[in-house]
């Protein structure tokens, strides 16, 4: 059920607009829930809203031919779901699924289209949040094809650190495997090693990080990249 959106919102993008631009989209937000495993848009259909989440994971992912899946992106606080829209596209080529769950606030598309067309600051923000999402794609797609289970899955657990922003979060070694498109099996014995080591602990669906410092020796240079373009884009520089 959408309810009235209440102000601030604890969403990084809608958090750097102007307060006049702002105010101007506020009418036109809802408050919706982040539902585990909702699906939020198909490859190839058209997007009926873009979601700006304020708790909550939502992934983007790549679907082939046969059914099989791989991620190449994820969403937290600090983006927007559907951000083909702001480029004049009405679609997408990703699956975007809820894979931890929370709350969001959304717009209609054609409302969002209007607002990005009147060549305030909404455009430079989200102009510069693409570029961070291409950067964070591009090296989920690199890193998925060069390094380890361990560093991938580690990274994967930093990335989602960063935007849950507390421990534990709900999370399982089954989605993880779809996540990383491995075997269950090869994510289970990442998780014991780590566990074993003292830098995670798991239980019930939840896990948590216990050592980020030591995670963030094991992880790829893959992490470190996206992390630094996602900064430089919320400083603006």
């Amino acid at each position: 059920m959408a309810k009235t959106v209440q102000t601030p919102i604890d969403n990084k993008l809608l958090s750097l607009l102007p307060d006049e631009v702002y105010r101007k989209l506020l009418p036109h937000l809802e408050t919706v829930p982040l539902n585990f495993k909702q699906v939020l848009f198909q490859p190839g259909r058209s997007i009926n809203y873009v979601y700006f989440p304020i708790h909550g994971v939502v992934s983007l992912l790549t679907i082939m031919a046969d059914g099989s899946q791989a991620e190449v992106g994820l969403v937290g606080y600090e983006g927007m779901v559907g951000i083909s829209v702001a480029l004049g596209i009405p679609t997408t080529p990703f699956r975007a699924i809820v894979q931890i769950p929370g709350e969001a606030v959304r717009m209609r598309t054609d409302i969002f289209k209007t607002a990005v067309g009147e060549k305030t600051l909404l455009q430079e923000i989200l102009l510069r949040y693409t570029h961070a999402l291409i950067v964070q794609i591009s090296q989920s797609v690199a890193c998925n094809s060069l390094h380890s289970v361990e560093q991938r899955m580690c990274r994967w657990l930093l990335m989602i650190h960063d935007r849950m922003r507390r421990n534990p979060f709900p999370l399982t070694q089954e989605s993880l495997s779809q996540i990383l498109g491995v075997r269950r099996a090869s994510v289970g014995a990442v998780a014991r090693k780590l566990r074993t080591s003292g830098l995670i602990d798991y239980d019930r669906g939840e896990i948590t990080i216990l050592n980020r410092l030591e995670l963030e020796t094991i992880v790829c240079e893959c992490y470190d990249i996206s992390r630094t373009e996602l900064n430089r884009w919320i400083r603006g520089n």
